[in-house]
C-alpha cells in the first residue's frame, strides 16, 4: 500500500492536521470532523486517477 498508512480508511491530507502521530494527547486535539466528502468526489477521482497513471 502506498500513501499514509497510520491515517484511518477515508482521511484525506485535505486541510493539515494538528499532528499526525499515535501520541493520545495529540488524538485528543485531532476531533475536527472530516469535511464532508461528496462536494468534490468528482475531482478528488480524477486526480487519484492521474496519480495512479503517473506511478505506472
Amino acid at each position: 500500500m502506498t500513501g499514509p498508512s497510520r491515517l484511518p480508511h477515508g482521511w484525506h491530507a485535505r486541510e493539515p492536521r494538528v499532528q499526525v502521530t499515535t501520541t493520545t494527547e495529540q488524538i485528543v486535539t485531532d476531533h475536527a470532523p472530516d469535511p464532508a466528502p461528496l462536494p468534490n468526489r468528482a475531482a478528488r477521482r480524477a486526480a487519484a486517477r492521474a496519480l495512479r497513471k503517473a506511478h505506472r
